[in-house]
């Protein structure tokens, strides 16, 4: 009679000397193992012939070993932007550990969420995560569904990961302030963020705090984009000859700003000092070197993805939200 027993995993991992981790991430084609460790479980796998079956381990577990990654932006800020690049990284990276596989959308309005929505349930991913979420913007309930924010979203009870944004936007002009600046004006990111209302809010807290006026023609809307910073910049110049620095919400408007600021003739820091806010690569590269506010893309892509395996494996658990602390690197254009 025919044994037909099929090779297990565990029976890889033991074979091979390994944990069961580290034998799913071989399985899988995780990058994250020494060739001495993947050539152990290739052979253990060879030896016993196991053969990998998603289908009945998605019958066994009601899991697809699958999540999501939405981005509510279009391709061409994804790609243009270095924070959702690093994000992106983070996440990839920390999902691949976890031995599960990440299918990545970028719906920017409404109507493209709505289609999306049908592909949003357990039959097909494990769970979500959501990333640059507006105001006014809705992703599809799935009340089965674990769902994990990057960014404090409208509702309260959701779970997210998030930088001290109101924080490092304090940092930032509070170094300012240090430097001797006394008319430093914002340009501010999206207000339909929680995000760009945080950074607003901190340039607040800081130019009071100092005992500045904080004077509404000194702040100019952004929405974090290249033009933006240009066009905030040029638009505060032609308003208030008289300032001497500008705190930018986010390093790829601060370098708009830049280039507009020397393209009139403007000295970056002599006449006018500039801060941003990332920790970009673009922002070390950049001449002068930007002052900026560094958020941790790295842990916070692997917080996300925590946060969602947590709610994932115990979907009972109460939903822990993240907030993670900033940085100032400081530059020569302050």
């Amino acid at each position: 009679m025919t044994d037909s027993h099929q090779p297990t995993l565990e029976e890889v991992a033991r074979l091979a000397g390994v944990g069961r981790g580290t034998a799913s991430r071989v399985v899988n084609g995780s990058d994250h193992v020494s060739p001495h460790t993947r050539v152990a479980v290739e052979r253990a796998v060879r030896e016993l012939g196991y053969v990998p079956n998603q289908a009945a381990r998605a019958l066994k577990t009601r899991r697809t070993d699958t999540v999501a990654l939405v981005i509510a932006e279009d391709e061409e800020r994804v790609f243009a932007e270095p924070f959702f690049a690093g994000l992106v990284r983070g996440i990839s990276r920390a999902v691949e550990e976890t031995s599960r596989r990440l299918v990545l959308s970028m719906v920017p309005d409404e109507a493209q969420l709505s289609r999306l929505g049908q592909f949003l349930t357990p039959q097909h991913v494990d769970g979500v995560m959501v990333v640059s979420l507006h105001d006014g913007l809705s992703l599809p309930g799935n009340s089965d569904l674990p769902i994990a924010y990057v960014g404090r979203p409208q509702d309260p009870d959701a779970c997210f990961v998030d930088v001290d944004n109101r924080g490092g936007a304090r940092l930032a002009v509070e170094h300012l302030v240090a430097r001797g600046r006394t008319r430093i004006a914002c340009i501010t990111g999206p207000q339909d963020m929680a995000s760009g209302r945080d950074r607003l809010a901190g340039y607040r807290d800081a130019i009071e705090a100092a005992g500045l006026p904080f004077e509404q023609d000194l702040v100019e809307p952004g929405d974090f984009s290249d033009a933006a910073g240009a066009s905030g910049a040029a638009a505060l110049v032609d308003r208030r000859a008289d300032l001497d620095a500008i705190f930018a919400a986010n390093d790829v408007m601060a370098l708009g700003a830049l280039r507009e600021l020397s393209g009139r003739g403007i000295g970056v820091p002599e006449d006018v000092a500039l801060v941003g806010f990332d920790g970009s690569a673009a922002a070390a590269a950049s001449s002068p070197v930007l002052t900026t506010v560094n958020q941790p893309l790295g842990d916070l892509g692997r917080s996300l993805v925590e946060v969602l395996a947590r709610r994932i494996e115990d979907p009972g658990t109460e939903s822990r939200s993240i907030v993670l602390p900033v940085e100032l690197l400081t530059g020569a254009s302050s």
